[in-house]
């Protein structure tokens, strides 16, 4: 059998981690068997849907390396890849249930329904249709239709049948029939609903694996009962737990914006979302920063967990961080991007680059460091200030005395410090941390000296002077 997988997202809104997610699973457990992943637009839904929200799918699918072998934009056997363009499809299918009586006409208004849904909840009842149009003859639905009411088409589901299917994540599932109440799959205007189109389109495309959200669980008996009907294949079933906040809800807005768009905005690598999103609700025998292709190799349906993936900010910082550091300079600096580097002299460039890669998360880091590099004078906090005073005035004498010595020489610059002011260690090196840059942390001494160069370091070590002894503040 070849593997055929799916990513079917419908075009109202930015795909989001938990939609990178599923299609990430997807397009690794085709990659691992040598099958095909198929990109889907599930766009029935003409007043919500919109065009820009599919190119912009495409794009973050792209930037993510998530490459499909079939469907939207790339010719198939089994197209066209837009559910708005394979209407004709859903009709001949909806005839042949027709043909079988398996459907009938409801006249219900949503606010009759919601009033049903109402009345069965306050009587401690599972919500359902409560198949009131299923009841009506042949000659009430004729003189509604003729009264100018346009029907949707409810499936006939049938009573006490119990559908079975194995889930790849979830393992056994079992639902009663009688649970489920019969469910629309033709609107009224003549459109077909997600639950009906979506099955349809799996069977034709002959999808194998349907790997998405544990919130379709409820759903797919319904669609099981609709490829039994039809005598269309079923697919195998995977479940993926859904992703929560640290308040174990459902990851939303209100836990941060988590589209992929807003995340490349600002900044994160794409190999830094890949890897973590693999290991979301994913063991991985490998901790290492994986490519596509390795990432496949490790990838196991079995590995997936049955609990909720809890999204943890501080993970995803840990693996942007490894993918910054792995950057070569060419991507390095499409990274950082002109904002930043337009601050930094084109002959400092790769030495800026591999001073500051080890201390950044995203371009904005750079374009701060970059200021502190190549502009005459730092920023001090009342902290860094406090440091500096502590640290006294000769402190920095005795350190522009060594500079003019040594140049950036700087190992010979501490020996230099230590033998004459006879202290070593942070309050060695902290002080002329923050004279130099302002900050506590940042990169190695070594570098920062050769980046700023004999000069600068003497006019920011001269300002320590008078910082230490009142003349100047922050």
């Amino acid at each position: 059998m070849t593997i055929r997988t799916r990513f079917s997202p419908s075009p109202t809104g930015m795909i989001h981690l938990g939609n990178a997610r599923a299609a990430l699973f997807s397009a690794l457990f085709a990659k691992k068997n040598n099958g095909v992943f198929i990109l889907r637009i599930e766009d029935t839904d003409i007043a919500r849907s919109e065009e820009r929200y599919i190119e912009s799918l495409q794009d973050d699918l792209h930037w993510l390396g998530i490459k499909w072998q079939e469907g939207l934009g790339v010719d198939g056997a089994y197209g066209p890849y837009r559910q708005s363009q394979r209407q004709t499809i859903y009709n001949n299918y909806f005839t042949q249930l027709q043909e079988k009586n398996l459907v009938y006409p409801c006249f219900c208004t949503d606010q009759e329904l919601l009033l049903s849904r109402k009345l069965q909840l306050s009587r401690g009842q599972a919500p359902r249709y409560a198949g009131v149009c299923r009841r009506l003859t042949a000659e009430e639905v004729e003189k509604r239709i003729q009264a100018g009411k346009k029907p949707a088409w409810r499936f006939i589901v049938p009573e006490h049948v119990m559908i079975e299917f194995i889930d790849l994540v979830k393992g056994p599932q079992q639902f009663n029939s009688s649970d489920i109440g019969d469910f629309i799959i033709r609107r009224a205007d003549g459109s077909a609903p997600f639950l009906f189109c979506n099955a349809i389109d799996d069977a034709m495309m002959k999808i194998s694996h349907v790997i998405r959200g544990e919130d379709h669980v409820a759903n797919t008996p319904r669609q099981v009962l609709l490829f039994q009907a039809l005598r269309l294949p079923i697919p195998h079933y995977a479940h993926l737990s859904l992703i929560v906040g640290g308040d174990g809800a459902p990851l939303s807005k209100r836990h941060g914006s988590y589209s992929l768009h807003d995340l490349r905005s600002s900044g994160f690598l794409a190999s830094a979302i890949l890897n973590y999103l693999v290991r979301l609700g994913h063991t991985s025998d490998v901790q290492a920063l994986l490519s596509f292709d390795q990432l496949a190799a490790y990838f196991h349906l079995d590995k997936l967990s049955k609990s909720p993936a809890r999204f943890d900010l501080s993970q995803l910082m840990y693996w942007q961080k490894t993918a910054v550091q792995a950057l070569d300079s060419a991507s390095a600096v499409r990274w950082l991007g002109k904002e930043a580097l337009s601050q930094v002299p084109d002959n400092r460039m790769s030495l800026f680059i591999e001073t500051v890669q080890a201390n950044i998360e995203f371009p904005t880091d750079a374009l701060e460091w970059a200021k502190i590099f190549f502009h005459e004078q730092v920023t001090l906090t009342d902290e860094t200030q406090h440091i500096i005073q502590e640290a006294g005035e000769q402190f920095f004498v005795e350190a522009e005395q060594a500079v003019d010595k040594y140049g950036i020489e700087l190992p010979l610059i501490l020996n230099d410090m230590k033998q004459t002011l006879g202290i070593s260690g942070k309050k060695l090196f902290m002080p002329l941390r923050v004279a130099l840059t302002g900050k506590i942390h940042g990169p190695e001494l070594l570098h920062i000296a050769k980046l700023l160069g004999p000069e600068k370091m003497k006019h920011r070590l001269g300002r320590a002077v008078r910082v230490a002894n009142g003349e100047a503040s922050c």
